[in-house]
């Protein structure tokens, strides 16, 4: 009987199947060590350039100093803040911030946007000649374009107003300085805005254009009933970089064209923050500017990106 049951040929699901060994900790180490060893060096440049600033920015608003390093900073608490916020110039230059980013709306999102859906069929040399000459401007030093544009808008006779056949003092009045300033910055982000553009609108499948106009629907409800809705995380992009940018595009052109006047026309939240740090020399008063705007500037960039994640989730 026992030789019968031998003969038996039992299942290999049924046999027991040895365990293997459980790696050690230092292996388990090992393995997963090689991406965060990738990292290291781009995470060790972003805590020494960027958090560290930050973390001595904030301790430095809680004190005064005139920065002479001979001078001791004295701790004043919140008085900083407190002082800040009492200043006009601090709504002043948040109201002109605000219209610096509405006027370069139309450059970063409208005109891209237009030129993008005007040259989709632009293919082969001519479209590499046409996204050359659109992206030139952006690789224009700010100073440099600075210099040029200073001879353009002489009120003396500049090209400007020889063309427009017009005498408009365009750096030294408030109205035109700002106008200037939203113009020059938008005429050096306009190249980077529509290659951004191009590249959101090459990543829609023209198979929903295709189905749509099958379905009897005409260009221009494919573009605003499919093209825009799937090109809006590429639009809420551009609305963050706006956003979060146009202060710093502007501050090199301010600082060489107008130096935040005339009246302080042009002095928004980034020129004013470097006007307390290093044109007033109290740079208490500067670091607590900064981070008041590093806190709002924050909350923005906070709600596009959860607007964009929304907007993303609804196209898949």
């Amino acid at each position: 009987m026992s030789r019968l049951f031998a003969e038996i040929p039992v299942p290999a699901a049924a046999l027991p199947v040895p365990s293997s060994p459980r790696p050690s900790l230092t292996r388990r180490i090992a393995r997963a060590a090689p991406p965060y060893l990738y990292l290291a060096p781009a995470l060790a440049l972003l805590v020494v350039w960027t958090y560290r600033p930050l973390a001595q920015t904030a301790q430095l608003s809680f004190h005064s100093w005139n920065l002479l390093p001979t001078t001791p900073i004295t701790p004043v608490g919140w008085a900083n803040y407190e002082r800040l916020l009492d200043l006009p110039e601090l709504g002043q230059s948040v109201t002109r911030t605000v219209v610096v980013i509405l006027g370069l709306l139309p450059f970063s999102i409208g005109i891209p946007v237009l030129a993008g859906l005007l040259t989709r069929q632009v293919r082969g040399r001519a479209r590499v000649v046409y996204q050359a000459l659109v992206f030139a401007p952006m690789l224009v030093a700010p100073v440099a374009s600075a210099a040029v544009w200073r001879w353009l808008l002489d009120p003396g006779g500049g090209a400007v107003d020889r063309i427009f056949g017009i005498d408009v003092n365009w750096l030294h009045e408030t109205g035109p300085a700002q106008l200037s300033i939203i113009g020059i910055t938008g005429w050096h982000v306009l190249g980077f805005a529509v290659l951004v553009v191009s590249a959101g609108l090459a990543g829609i499948n023209p198979d929903y254009a295709d189905a749509a106009q099958l379905d009897g629907a005409s260009r221009g409800q494919v573009t605003r009933w499919i093209t825009l809705p799937l090109l809006s995380p590429t639009l809420v992009f551009l609305a963050l970089m706006t956003v979060l940018l146009s202060a710093q595009w502007t501050f090199p052109l301010i600082d060489t064209l107008t130096q935040g006047g005339p009246a302080d026309a042009t002095t928004n939240v980034y020129y004013l923050l470097w006007d307390y740090g290093f044109h007033s020399y109290d740079a208490g008063l500067g670091a607590a500017a900064g981070m008041l705007l590093f806190v709002g500037f924050g909350l923005v960039a906070a709600g596009l990106v959860w607007l964009a994640e929304r907007l993303t989730f609804h196209d898949d």
